[in-house]
């Protein structure tokens, strides 16, 4: 007579493990439902989507849709404008590394687009915040006196965009930011030429100077560079060049404190601590109030 074959598990932990089964089954495709909404759709129906949160200011979703849109359909008009519009979003997310990288991804991919004058201008303007924002917040500290190797790079991006492209619609304002990141250049040696003058190296300091004339001639901190040279001269007893520069100081700027022996007032022995403090500059410091 045959024995019909029974589980060794009672029916109650039989229930449980097959409602676990199911529970884990459920989870698991609302998860790959989720993670892969936007695969399939349409390229139209992306785009639309994309455009959608950019109105909205959802940079990050806009970036993830662009992003969606690229992966499924790598060809075609609608391609160049996601590639576009991702840049975009990732600059105004202040995602200035991913902004660039995407930038110059589109410009190896589309060198003659008719757009690519925005493209450079782009860079140029992500070039110019990279880092800055986390720099600023935590440090307080002065963009003149971070590294300058992406202003450099912005600048170049904004010569690129005036030389090449005067007529269009960017090159105004480009022009604009290259004038304030040769004056943040002039401010980062001058604050340099100071921290010589600090330490009594005052070769050093009109070798700062002298560059600063030369490289960025009429910066708003050309005086001051005068006035580095007419304190530098006197200190060596070079009489004759100290007379000259302070003549050429009191022709350009009579109201310099430096023609008052009141220049450059050094930060007090707390504020020499902070590695991140630079010197007091006259002409930094009438800016900042006129802002």
């Amino acid at each position: 007579m045959a024995h019909r074959s029974r589980s060794i598990f009672p029916a109650p932990l039989r229930l449980a493990a097959l409602l676990l089964a199911v529970v884990i089954v459920a989870t698991g495709c609302g998860r790959n439902s989720k993670k892969d909404a936007d695969e399939g759709l349409p390229v139209t129906e992306l785009y639309d989507k994309g455009h959608s949160q950019m109105q909205r200011g959802d940079w990050a979703g806009a970036e993830k849709t662009f992003k969606r849109l690229v992966a499924q359909y790598p060809y075609g008009p609608h391609t160049e404008q996601a590639l576009m519009e991702t840049a975009y979003a990732q600059f105004k997310a202040g995602k200035h590394e991913d902004a660039v990288s995407t930038i110059d991804r589109f410009i190896r991919t589309y060198p003659t687009h008719r757009n690519i004058a925005y493209f450079y201008y782009l860079r140029g303007l992500s070039n110019s915040n990279r880092d800055a924002v986390f720099l600023q917040r935590v440090w307080s500290l002065d963009p003149a006196r971070r590294d300058l190797a992406s202003p450099q790079q912005a600048y170049d991006d904004f010569s690129r965009v005036v030389q090449r492209y005067p007529n269009s619609r960017y090159a105004t304002d480009a022009r604009q930011r290259m004038v304030q990141l040769r004056n943040m250049f002039a401010r980062h040696e001058l604050d340099t030429a100071l921290y010589y003058m600090r330490r009594g190296a005052w070769l050093s300091a009109i070798a700062r100077a002298q560059y600063i004339l030369e490289t960025y001639p009429q910066s708003e901190f050309q005086n001051d560079a005068v006035a580095v040279l007419a304190v530098s001269y006197r200190e060596l007893d070079n009489a004759t060049l100290a007379a000259d520069a302070e003549r050429v100081l009191r022709l350009n700027d009579p109201s310099h404190p430096a023609l008052q022996g009141k220049w450059p007032d050094y930060p007090w022995a707390i504020r020499r601590l902070n590695p991140f403090a630079g010197e007091k500059s006259p002409t930094g410091e009438r800016n900042a109030q006129r802002q």
